[in-house]
Protein backbone atom coordinates (compact mmCIF):
# COMPACT_ATOMS: atom_id res chain seq x y z
CA UNK A 1 0.00 0.00 0.00
CA UNK A 2 1.02 3.62 -0.38
CA UNK A 3 1.61 5.44 2.94
CA UNK A 4 2.31 9.09 3.53
CA UNK A 5 3.91 10.61 6.60
CA UNK A 6 3.39 14.34 7.14
CA UNK A 7 6.09 15.75 9.41
CA UNK A 8 5.43 19.26 10.76
CA UNK A 9 8.87 20.06 12.11
CA UNK A 10 10.65 23.11 13.40
CA UNK A 11 12.28 23.83 10.02
CA UNK A 12 10.14 22.17 7.38
CA UNK A 13 6.80 20.57 6.69
CA UNK A 14 7.73 17.38 4.87
CA UNK A 15 5.46 14.84 3.20
CA UNK A 16 7.22 11.53 2.53
CA UNK A 17 5.33 9.00 0.42
CA UNK A 18 6.41 5.35 0.50
CA UNK A 19 5.25 2.04 -0.90
CA UNK A 20 5.19 -0.40 1.98
CA UNK A 21 3.60 -3.40 3.59
CA UNK A 22 4.35 -5.30 6.82
CA UNK A 23 7.62 -7.20 6.67
CA UNK A 24 9.01 -5.23 3.72
CA UNK A 25 11.40 -2.31 3.43
CA UNK A 26 9.51 0.96 2.78
CA UNK A 27 10.40 2.26 -0.68
CA UNK A 28 10.38 6.05 -1.15
CA UNK A 29 7.99 7.12 -3.91
CA UNK A 30 7.71 10.89 -3.50
CA UNK A 31 8.93 13.76 -1.31
CA UNK A 32 7.20 17.11 -0.93
CA UNK A 33 8.56 19.74 1.45
CA UNK A 34 8.24 23.40 2.33
CA UNK A 35 10.59 25.40 4.56
CA UNK A 36 8.26 27.05 7.05
CA UNK A 37 10.62 27.54 10.03
CA UNK A 38 7.87 27.43 12.64
CA UNK A 39 10.40 27.70 15.45
CA UNK A 40 11.31 31.18 14.22
CA UNK A 41 7.68 32.32 13.95
CA UNK A 42 7.08 32.25 17.72
CA UNK A 43 6.31 35.61 19.31
CA UNK A 44 7.70 36.87 22.61
CA UNK A 45 5.05 34.91 24.51
CA UNK A 46 6.08 31.69 22.76
CA UNK A 47 2.96 31.50 20.59
CA UNK A 48 2.72 30.88 16.86
CA UNK A 49 1.18 34.06 15.44
CA UNK A 50 -1.85 34.12 13.17
CA UNK A 51 0.33 34.71 10.11
CA UNK A 52 2.37 31.63 11.03
CA UNK A 53 -0.76 29.52 11.44
CA UNK A 54 -2.05 30.83 8.09
CA UNK A 55 1.18 29.67 6.44
CA UNK A 56 1.02 26.31 8.21
CA UNK A 57 -2.55 25.70 7.06
CA UNK A 58 -1.61 26.61 3.50
CA UNK A 59 1.42 24.33 3.48
CA UNK A 60 -0.59 21.42 4.89
CA UNK A 61 -3.25 21.91 2.21
CA UNK A 62 -0.54 21.74 -0.45
CA UNK A 63 0.83 18.57 1.14
CA UNK A 64 -2.64 17.01 1.19
CA UNK A 65 -3.04 17.74 -2.50
CA UNK A 66 0.35 16.16 -3.20
CA UNK A 67 -0.65 13.10 -1.16
CA UNK A 68 -3.88 12.77 -3.11
CA UNK A 69 -2.06 13.18 -6.43
CA UNK A 70 0.35 10.38 -5.49
CA UNK A 71 -2.40 7.99 -4.41
CA UNK A 72 -1.69 7.92 -0.67
CA UNK A 73 -4.11 5.55 1.11
CA UNK A 74 -3.10 6.25 4.70
CA UNK A 75 -1.66 9.54 5.96
CA UNK A 76 0.26 9.73 9.23
CA UNK A 77 0.46 13.39 10.32
CA UNK A 78 2.57 14.47 13.30
CA UNK A 79 4.23 17.54 14.78
CA UNK A 80 7.39 17.94 16.83
CA UNK A 81 8.97 20.55 19.08
CA UNK A 82 7.86 23.82 17.42
CA UNK A 83 4.17 22.98 17.83
CA UNK A 84 4.68 20.99 21.02
CA UNK A 85 6.24 23.93 22.84
CA UNK A 86 4.08 26.71 21.45
CA UNK A 87 2.00 28.31 24.19
CA UNK A 88 -1.02 28.25 21.88
CA UNK A 89 -0.47 24.69 20.63
CA UNK A 90 -4.08 23.63 21.31
CA UNK A 91 -5.41 26.55 19.27
CA UNK A 92 -3.02 25.79 16.41
CA UNK A 93 -4.00 22.12 16.34
CA UNK A 94 -7.70 22.97 16.47
CA UNK A 95 -7.42 25.39 13.57
CA UNK A 96 -5.43 22.92 11.47
CA UNK A 97 -8.09 20.30 12.18
CA UNK A 98 -11.01 22.58 11.32
CA UNK A 99 -9.48 24.05 8.14
CA UNK A 100 -7.71 21.01 6.67
CA UNK A 101 -9.26 17.98 8.39
CA UNK A 102 -5.78 16.89 9.52
CA UNK A 103 -5.51 15.70 13.12
CA UNK A 104 -1.86 16.42 13.93
CA UNK A 105 -0.47 14.07 16.56
CA UNK A 106 2.08 15.90 18.70
CA UNK A 107 5.02 13.69 19.60
CA UNK A 108 6.82 14.12 22.90
CA UNK A 109 10.59 14.52 22.84
CA UNK A 110 11.23 10.99 24.17
CA UNK A 111 8.79 9.61 21.57
CA UNK A 112 10.84 11.31 18.86
CA UNK A 113 13.99 9.72 20.25
CA UNK A 114 12.40 6.25 20.47
CA UNK A 115 10.98 6.33 16.95
CA UNK A 116 14.28 7.56 15.50
CA UNK A 117 16.04 4.78 17.39
CA UNK A 118 13.63 2.23 15.90
CA UNK A 119 14.46 3.46 12.40
CA UNK A 120 18.21 3.21 13.05
CA UNK A 121 17.87 -0.26 14.56
CA UNK A 122 15.93 -1.54 11.54
CA UNK A 123 18.45 0.03 9.16
CA UNK A 124 21.57 -1.42 10.80
CA UNK A 125 20.04 -4.63 12.16
CA UNK A 126 20.82 -6.74 15.20
CA UNK A 127 24.47 -7.21 14.25
CA UNK A 128 25.10 -3.56 15.15
CA UNK A 129 24.79 -4.53 18.82
CA UNK A 130 24.20 -1.76 21.35
CA UNK A 131 23.32 1.42 19.47
CA UNK A 132 23.79 5.04 20.49
CA UNK A 133 21.67 7.23 18.21
CA UNK A 134 22.07 11.01 17.90
CA UNK A 135 19.62 13.27 16.05
CA UNK A 136 19.82 17.07 15.75
CA UNK A 137 16.62 18.70 14.54
CA UNK A 138 15.56 22.29 14.23
CA UNK A 139 14.16 22.45 17.74
CA UNK A 140 15.74 19.65 19.73
CA UNK A 141 18.53 17.11 20.12
CA UNK A 142 17.46 13.48 20.63
CA UNK A 143 19.71 10.84 22.16
CA UNK A 144 18.77 7.17 22.51
CA UNK A 145 20.65 4.01 23.49
CA UNK A 146 19.81 0.34 23.61
CA UNK A 147 20.20 -3.24 22.49
CA UNK A 148 16.64 -3.90 21.34
CA UNK A 149 14.15 -2.02 19.15
CA UNK A 150 12.95 -0.07 22.19
CA UNK A 151 15.83 1.94 23.68
CA UNK A 152 16.89 1.57 27.30
CA UNK A 153 17.35 5.35 27.55
CA UNK A 154 15.89 8.14 25.42
CA UNK A 155 16.03 11.88 26.02
CA UNK A 156 15.21 15.07 24.15
CA UNK A 157 17.08 18.30 24.86
CA UNK A 158 16.14 21.84 23.67
CA UNK A 159 19.28 22.05 21.54
CA UNK A 160 17.93 22.20 18.00
CA UNK A 161 20.01 24.05 15.42
CA UNK A 162 17.24 26.51 14.48
CA UNK A 163 16.26 27.23 18.08
CA UNK A 164 19.84 27.94 19.15
CA UNK A 165 20.61 30.10 16.14
CA UNK A 166 17.57 32.29 16.73
CA UNK A 167 18.18 32.60 20.47
CA UNK A 168 21.97 32.81 20.70
CA UNK A 169 23.59 33.76 17.39
CA UNK A 170 21.96 36.90 15.96
CA UNK A 171 24.99 38.19 14.02
CA UNK A 172 26.17 37.28 10.54
CA UNK A 173 28.81 36.17 11.18
CA UNK A 174 27.99 35.78 14.88
CA UNK A 175 29.90 37.58 17.60
CA UNK A 176 32.68 35.44 19.20
CA UNK A 177 31.30 36.18 22.68
CA UNK A 178 27.90 34.83 21.67
CA UNK A 179 29.56 31.72 20.25
CA UNK A 180 31.42 31.11 23.50
CA UNK A 181 28.24 31.60 25.52
CA UNK A 182 26.37 29.14 23.32
CA UNK A 183 29.19 26.61 23.62
CA UNK A 184 28.96 26.74 27.42
CA UNK A 185 25.18 26.40 27.30
CA UNK A 186 25.22 23.43 24.90
CA UNK A 187 27.81 21.51 26.84
CA UNK A 188 26.15 22.12 30.19
CA UNK A 189 22.81 20.84 28.85
CA UNK A 190 24.37 17.71 27.36
CA UNK A 191 26.55 17.01 30.41
CA UNK A 192 23.45 16.65 32.60
CA UNK A 193 22.38 13.58 30.62
CA UNK A 194 25.69 11.79 30.05
CA UNK A 195 25.53 9.76 33.26
CA UNK A 196 22.12 8.34 32.35
CA UNK A 197 23.71 6.70 29.32
CA UNK A 198 27.25 5.85 30.41
CA UNK A 199 25.95 3.71 33.29
CA UNK A 200 24.47 1.40 30.64
CA UNK A 201 27.88 0.62 29.17
CA UNK A 202 29.73 1.53 25.98
CA UNK A 203 27.82 1.31 22.69
CA UNK A 204 28.95 -1.05 19.95
CA UNK A 205 27.93 1.35 17.23
CA UNK A 206 27.21 5.10 17.20
CA UNK A 207 24.99 6.51 14.48
CA UNK A 208 23.66 9.94 13.66
CA UNK A 209 20.61 11.03 11.70
CA UNK A 210 19.18 14.34 10.49
CA UNK A 211 20.00 16.93 7.87
CA UNK A 212 22.51 18.65 10.14
CA UNK A 213 24.68 15.57 10.59
CA UNK A 214 24.38 14.71 6.87
CA UNK A 215 25.58 18.17 5.86
CA UNK A 216 28.45 18.11 8.35
CA UNK A 217 29.51 14.69 7.08
CA UNK A 218 29.43 16.00 3.50
CA UNK A 219 31.69 18.91 4.52
CA UNK A 220 34.10 16.40 6.03
CA UNK A 221 34.31 14.48 2.75
CA UNK A 222 31.42 12.01 2.82
CA UNK A 223 29.77 10.93 -0.42
CA UNK A 224 27.13 13.16 -2.00
CA UNK A 225 23.48 12.25 -1.49
CA UNK A 226 23.20 11.64 -5.23
CA UNK A 227 25.39 8.56 -4.80
CA UNK A 228 22.56 6.79 -2.98
CA UNK A 229 21.53 5.92 0.55
CA UNK A 230 23.44 2.63 0.65
CA UNK A 231 26.85 4.30 0.48
CA UNK A 232 28.47 4.31 3.92
CA UNK A 233 29.04 7.79 5.30
CA UNK A 234 30.73 8.84 8.51
CA UNK A 235 31.66 11.94 10.42
CA UNK A 236 34.80 11.98 12.53
CA UNK A 237 35.03 14.25 15.55
CA UNK A 238 38.52 15.34 14.50
CA UNK A 239 37.16 16.66 11.19
CA UNK A 240 34.21 18.32 12.90
CA UNK A 241 36.45 20.10 15.40
CA UNK A 242 38.43 21.53 12.50
CA UNK A 243 35.28 22.79 10.77
CA UNK A 244 33.59 24.53 13.71
CA UNK A 245 35.95 27.55 13.90
CA UNK A 246 35.82 27.88 10.11
CA UNK A 247 32.02 27.95 10.13
CA UNK A 248 32.11 30.52 12.95
CA UNK A 249 34.09 32.93 10.76
CA UNK A 250 31.75 32.58 7.78
CA UNK A 251 28.65 34.50 6.84
CA UNK A 252 25.47 32.63 5.99
CA UNK A 253 26.09 33.23 2.28
CA UNK A 254 29.60 31.80 2.55
CA UNK A 255 28.31 28.67 4.31
CA UNK A 256 25.63 28.23 1.65
CA UNK A 257 28.40 27.99 -0.97
CA UNK A 258 29.97 24.98 0.77
CA UNK A 259 29.45 21.51 -0.72
CA UNK A 260 26.26 19.84 0.47
CA UNK A 261 24.97 22.86 2.42
CA UNK A 262 21.52 24.09 1.42
CA UNK A 263 20.77 27.81 1.41
CA UNK A 264 17.88 27.31 3.85
CA UNK A 265 20.04 25.51 6.41
CA UNK A 266 23.24 27.54 6.07
CA UNK A 267 22.29 30.03 8.77
CA UNK A 268 21.89 27.39 11.45
CA UNK A 269 24.77 25.12 10.45
CA UNK A 270 27.20 26.59 13.01
CA UNK A 271 24.84 25.96 15.92
CA UNK A 272 24.20 22.45 14.64
CA UNK A 273 27.94 21.81 14.36
CA UNK A 274 28.48 23.03 17.92
CA UNK A 275 25.83 20.64 19.21
CA UNK A 276 27.29 17.76 17.20
CA UNK A 277 30.79 18.52 18.46
CA UNK A 278 29.58 18.83 22.05
CA UNK A 279 27.61 15.59 22.13
CA UNK A 280 30.38 13.61 20.44
CA UNK A 281 33.01 15.03 22.80
CA UNK A 282 31.04 14.58 26.03
CA UNK A 283 29.98 11.05 25.08
CA UNK A 284 33.53 10.15 24.06
CA UNK A 285 32.57 9.41 20.45
CA UNK A 286 35.33 9.57 17.85
CA UNK A 287 33.16 8.82 14.80
CA UNK A 288 29.49 8.42 13.89
CA UNK A 289 27.99 6.59 10.93
CA UNK A 290 25.24 8.49 9.14
CA UNK A 291 21.90 6.67 9.07
CA UNK A 292 19.63 7.60 6.12
CA UNK A 293 16.52 6.67 8.11
CA UNK A 294 15.22 8.85 10.95
CA UNK A 295 11.99 9.95 12.59
CA UNK A 296 9.71 9.79 9.54
CA UNK A 297 10.81 6.25 8.78
CA UNK A 298 10.34 5.34 12.43
CA UNK A 299 6.73 6.54 12.28
CA UNK A 300 6.15 4.46 9.15
CA UNK A 301 7.76 1.35 10.63
CA UNK A 302 5.66 1.61 13.79
CA UNK A 303 2.52 1.91 11.67
CA UNK A 304 3.50 -1.16 9.63
CA UNK A 305 4.16 -3.10 12.83
CA UNK A 306 0.65 -2.32 14.06
CA UNK A 307 -0.82 -3.35 10.72
CA UNK A 308 1.05 -6.64 10.82
CA UNK A 309 -0.22 -7.49 14.31
CA UNK A 310 -3.83 -6.52 13.63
Amino acid sequence: MRLGVLDVGSNTVHLLVVDAHPGACPLPAHSHKAELRLAQLLDEAGAIGSDGVDKLVGVIRDALQAAEDKGVEDLLPFATSAVREATNADEVLARVQSETGVDLQVLTGPEEARLTFLAARRWFGWSAGKLLVLDIGGGSLEIAYGMDEEPDAAVSLPLGAGRLTAGWLPGDPPDPENIRALRRHVRAEIARTVGEFTRLGAPDHVVATSKTFKQLARLAGAARSAEGQYVQRELKRESLEAWVPQLADMTTAERAALPGVSEGRAGQLLAGAMVAEGVMDLFGVESVEICPWALREGVILRRLDHMGSA
